[in-house]
Parts: structure tokens; C-alpha cells; sequence
């Protein structure tokens, strides 16, 4: 028997699931998240709109299986002409998380040392979803990404933007450390 609560709006990325933790397996709780997200400054990439999007947490035994979408502009820079630019970034979260605390008792619980510590429900029954959630922004941001798909990106020889304007250098001009390999491709041509 699951009970599905209504969507509930929420504006920070903590939450507190004492309540679900005491329900019976298969109870669903639905919020709709709008959090600003701060990363680390050692992070790479910067957001530049609120984490937006929604979240099912589902009782399933004495754990917490969270499902759903965040979305997020991230600013990042061209891969091509080094130039910043907004994107906008899609992940899909799927995780179990596990009390630290036994909710009814208050005694300790163990857990494998397969159990990530972000993946740990403290010891007030507060999930915390601001660790994965920003390593999944991390992670989607990493590959490369292009300003537009049309862009020209700098010249390889003075650094010119080539989508603002052309040099007058010899981009034809072949490195002579790969003369050999082209002209053995010439040769099987």
C-alpha cells in the first residue's frame, strides 16, 4: 500500500525525513525543488540559476530511494574559442540513502563500507542532497561543450578568435614533425 503525498515546494536541498523513515515500504513523498547550490571553490564551474526540477523519495525498508530531475545554467567555457557562454544542464538522480540512527530507538546503525558517507542520513534524520547533487552537475559540466556548433575557435598560430575576425596567418602550413605520417597517406591514397 503506498501513500503518495502531494508535491511539496522546497527551497534548500536538506530535508528533514524522520516521518518517512517510520512509514511502511512503498511510501512516496513528492517535492518540487527551487535551491540555490554553492559549490566548493575548488569546483569549475559556476550555476547560474537556481537548481530547479522534482524529487520522489520512496520508503523502501528502513532506507530512502530518491528519484528524479534537476536542471541548472551553468556557465562554462568553449572548448573551441575559450569564451564563456550558459548552458543548460539536465541530471537524473537515482540513489539509496541510509539512516545513521535507528528512528525509532536512537541506537546507532552500521553500515557496509560499500555506504558512501553522502549517501548517510545524519543522526537528526536530515537528508542531504548537496553533495550528489553537485557532483553530478561536476560531472554532467565535464565534457567538452562549444559555445554554438559553429564555432571557429581560435587560430592555432596567434591565438585569434576566429568567430570575431580572421588573421592572416598560414593555417595550411603543416607541422613537419608529421611529414612523414602524411606522406604515407599519400602513398596508400
Amino acid at each position: 500500500m503506498s501513500e503518495n503525498k502531494s508535491v511539496t515546494p522546497t527551497s534548500y536541498l536538506e530535508f528533514n525525513v524522520s516521518q518517512l523513515l517510520k512509514e511502511e515500504t512503498g511510501v512516496i513523498r513528492n517535492f518540487a525543488v527551487t535551491a540555490q547550490l554553492l559549490f566548493d571553490t575548488e569546483q569549475t564551474i559556476t550555476l547560474n540559476s537556481p537548481v530547479t526540477g522534482r524529487l520522489k523519495f520512496l520508503s523502501v525498508g528502513h532506507n530512502i530511494l530518491i528519484t528524479g530531475t534537476l536542471q541548472a545554467t551553468v556557465q562554462q567555457d568553449c572548448g573551441r574559442c575559450l569564451n564563456p557562454f550558459d548552458t543548460r544542464i539536465t541530471i537524473e538522480l537515482e540513489e539509496e540513502f541510509f539512516p545513521s540512527v535507528d528512528v525509532n530507538t536512537g541506537s546507532s546503525l552500521s553500515h557496509s563500507a560499500e555506504v558512501e558517507e553522502t549517501n548517510l542520513i545524519n543522526d537528526q534524520h536530515i537528508l542531504d542532497l548537496s553533495k550528489i547533487t553537485q557532483q553530478e552537475f561536476v560531472l554532467a559540466a565535464e565534457s567538452v561543450r562549444y559555445c554554438r556548433e559553429t564555432c571557429l575557435g581560435l587560430c592555432s598560430q596567434c591565438g585569434q578568435d576566429l568567430n570575431i575576425a580572421t588573421c592572416d596567418c598560414d593555417i595550411d602550413k603543416t607541422d613537419s614533425r608529421w611529414a612523414d605520417l602524411l606522406a604515407m597517406k599519400t602513398e596508400i591514397m
